[in-house]
């Protein structure tokens, strides 16, 4: 049986090393050893032990940039719903993973304020979309933008969060059920000039988003190692 590739023995080792010296006494050379690679290998994979535990945030922004930026104008609500059930479907297929990850920053405050920046800016990318979209430059407007935004992110993590706490038996039911909910409380918002109508609300079928996950883990393997 082949051994797993160094990335994950590196990340198996780190999580088992923090649960049992701790976040702040464990080093990148305890991980390496553990994972029996060498320093050079762990910086090919890791810039450094908190990127082990956070290793997926940044495709994960490109992943939501990318499922947002190929709506249109009157799907763009669609688009909202779409990227934050695919980053819950990341998560639930990281399976114990993003459990030990939960638990560990809840107890290390340096991983709780990183883990609230990188909020911060799946926040932003929303903000910037809605606000698009609506298309109003006015202050008003762009309160509005940054409401929704907060409310979009709040419903994924409250629906995350319960599902790591093993309160969810069905996150993704529970994720579109919420979403429902927050795009009840955006604003109609008018079809360009000369098309008529207004925006409909449409939701992709469980079936379509869950054939999308293939292609949400490829995503995430592309890319250069670091």
């Amino acid at each position: 049986m082949s051994k797993p590739p160094a990335r994950v023995r590196l990340a198996d080792a780190a999580f088992a090393l923090f649960d049992e010296r701790g976040y702040e006494q464990t080093t990148v050379d305890d991980i390496a050893e553990r994972a029996g690679v060498g320093r050079t290998t762990f910086f090919r994979h890791y810039r450094s032990k908190e990127d082990v535990i956070f290793p997926d945030h940044d495709r994960l922004l490109e992943l939501i940039d990318h499922r947002l930026a190929t709506s249109s104008h009157s799907t763009a609500l669609v688009a909202v719903s779409d990227a934050v059930r695919l980053v819950l479907l990341h998560y639930l297929d990281e399976g114990d993973l993003a459990r030990q990850r939960y638990a560990l920053t809840s107890k290390v405050a340096a991983l709780r304020d990183r883990e609230i920046a990188s909020v911060a800016r799946y926040q932003r990318l929303f903000r910037e979309f809605i606000a698009a979209w609506m298309g109003d430059p006015t202050k008003s407007a762009s309160l509005r933008a940054e409401l929704m935004a907060a409310a979009v992110v709040s419903a994924h993590n409250h629906v995350l969060r319960r599902w790591l706490r093993g309160e969810s038996a069905d996150p993704v039911a529970e994720v579109d059920e919420a979403m429902r909910e927050v795009l009840a409380l955006f604003p109609a918002r008018p079809t360009p000039s000369g098309s008529g109508g207004t925006t409909v609300v449409a939701f992709r079928s469980a079936q379509d988003l869950d054939a999308l996950l293939p292609e949400l883990r490829r995503l995430m393997e592309v890319g250069p190692e670091r």
